[in-house]
């Protein structure tokens, strides 16, 4: 009798969860790393595992800076970020959130079963409550936080 390759399974299970909420990344990433296992790409994990997370917020910093990079965020808009109540709130509120983010990233590179349970959480939190597929990285600052662990980690 063959054995059932319980990872594969938790990877299916995932990916259905990534579908039904409507979380296409996730929903991608899961497939893909399945399809990595089964064309037996088994040797790329450590280094998905080492690089993937910078890789990824490489990706997203130039996408955030894409405006700026071609044009549509012109000197006007920079200077009103400057002048407004809101777009100074805004600075110092993205200022707080990139903190505690950056006290997630030592928590989720130490401690895989935490980033299990994020990403079950914000795939809950978008099916059940209409929430937005962000912010894994946030989930994890504000848990290392609230562990007492963000002068530890970082």
């Amino acid at each position: 009798m063959a054995s059932v390759d319980v990872t594969s399974l938790l990877l299916l299970g995932l990916a259905a969860l990534g579908i039904v909420s409507h979380n296409a990344p996730v929903s991608i990433a899961v497939l893909l790393l399945l399809l990595m296992r089964l064309a037996h790409l088994d040797k790329w994990f450590p280094v998905l595992e080492q690089h993937g997370l910078n890789l990824g917020i490489l990706v997203l910093t130039m996408g955030i800076m894409a405006p700026l990079a071609s044009g549509k965020m012109g000197t006007d808009a920079l200077v009103r970020a400057f002048t407004t109540p809101a777009s100074l709130l805004a600075i110092v509120v993205g200022v707080f959130v990139s903190y505690i983010a950056g006290k997630g990233v030592p928590l989720m590179a130490q401690n895989p079963v935490v980033v299990t349970g994020i990403l079950i959480g914000t795939i809950l939190g978008v099916a059940l409550f209409r929430g937005v597929p962000t912010g894994p990285l946030i989930a994890a600052g504000i848990l290392a936080v609230l562990l007492g662990l963000g002068k530890k980690l970082g």
